[in-house]
């Protein structure tokens, strides 16, 4: 199973004259990088709350909104009308510079700024705090659910990139007597430049040609790169989603791939690879973005 680090998640629901909106954005990222913006009156739970937002979430940028918008009256809230007027005039005066006939709702934009609403009592109400902790729930599963649907798209590319160096090494083959016989032909005739063709010594020829044979075999960067590549489509198939592992398994697809070209001594081996390393780097743009 594949799930990517990208997706985006939104729940809302009403709490205690409230309506309560999560908004959860994630992108990749090597770890876990948890931005946490929500009013005041439920920073006590910002704590508890990376840590679930960390263990849902694993690893990713991850950007976390939690807005309060005040239903009719409340006795236990009250509007920061300074801070209103403030971020009022902050976005009139920006919204003019860009364009002084603007029309925009700067009021309902500003209603989702943090700490507008504050709270008259000193503690927060736990059992209000289990209902909006169910909306954080729904935003997380819809996140969740969205990096599953991405990951599904990103494990057909990579299935589809790693069958083609499995193709493409398969067409390997072909090329290995010519190899032989083109390093054989070579050798026979450089002695023939300097050494006359009665004089050249067989068992000598034979040894030399035994050397330049093993030197340029590639059986096993074939056996390893295949095994590599099955055990990334294993990877990939497992219960859970790895991406680091698949990016240690792609740097040993790389390293074969490399021994390939470096042993090719061949110029339609040396596309093949070319084309293996171009279908290689693909995988690696993928992986980047795998949980």
């Amino acid at each position: 199973m594949i799930k990517s680090m990208t997706g985006f998640g939104k729940a809302t629901g009403e709490v205690n004259n409230k309506k309560i909106t999560v908004e959860i954005k994630s992108l990749n990222s090597k770890q876990a990088d948890i931005f946490v913006r929500m009013p005041s009156f439920y920073k006590e739970k910002e704590l508890p709350l990376r840590s679930k937002i960390s263990k849902n979430l694993e690893r990713g940028k991850i950007e976390f909104n939690l807005y309060a918008e005040l239903l009719g009256d409340s006795s236990s809230l009250n509007l920061n009308k300074e801070l209103f007027k403030k971020y009022y005039e902050e976005f009139n005066d920006a919204a003019n510079d860009v364009d002084p006939e603007h029309n925009s709702d700067i009021v309902a934009i500003i209603s989702k700024m943090p700490d507008l609403l504050k709270a008259e009592r000193s503690e927060l109400d736990e059992n209000e705090w289990i209902e909006v902790s169910k909306i954080i729930e729904d935003a997380l599963t819809e996140i969740n659910d969205f990096r599953s649907t991405e990951g599904s798209s990103l494990e057909k590319e990579l299935t589809l990139r790693v069958d083609n160096i499995s193709k493409l090494l398969k067409s390997v083959e072909q090329y290995e007597k010519e190899r032989i016989e083109t390093v054989k032909t070579r050798i026979l005739n450089n002695l023939k430049e300097v050494v006359a063709d009665a004089k050249i010594d067989k068992d000598r020829f034979e040894q030399e040609l035994i050397y330049y044979i093993e030197k340029y075999d590639v059986t096993e960067e074939k056996i390893r790169l295949s095994q590599h590549c099955t055990y990334f489509i294993e990877t990939m198939n497992s219960s859970i989603s790895e991406g680091k592992k698949l990016g240690f398994i792609t740097q040993e697809m790389g390293r074969e791939i490399n021994t390939l070209g470096s042993k090719a001594n061949h110029s339609e081996l040396q596309k093949i690879v070319v084309q293996m390393k171009d279908e290689l780097e693909k995988i690696k743009e993928q992986i980047l973005n795998i949980l």
